[in-house]
């Protein structure tokens, strides 16, 4: 299982929702929330496709929150 943490101040909640629904198909995404971070846990059929969903969610969320305005 791969976990990945975006930080609530630089990403919206709506950015990691999105990236979330849009990598589904080829993942099981849990999203979970702490005081400071979203987190996302990565279940796959194998590690190397955990990595390559995170790296494109990752991206995914970024580049949502950079449209929104928001990046740092």
């Amino acid at each position: 299982m791969k976990e990945l943490r975006f930080h609530r101040d630089l990403y919206p909640g709506e950015a990691v929702d999105a990236a979330i629904r849009t990598f589904e198909p080829w993942a099981r995404l849990v999203r979970e929330t702490s005081d400071s971070h979203w987190i996302v846990r990565i279940s796959a059929r194998s590690a190397a496709a955990e990595r390559r969903v995170a790296g494109e969610l990752a991206n995914f969320a970024l580049g949502l929150t950079i449209r929104e305005g928001r990046a740092p």
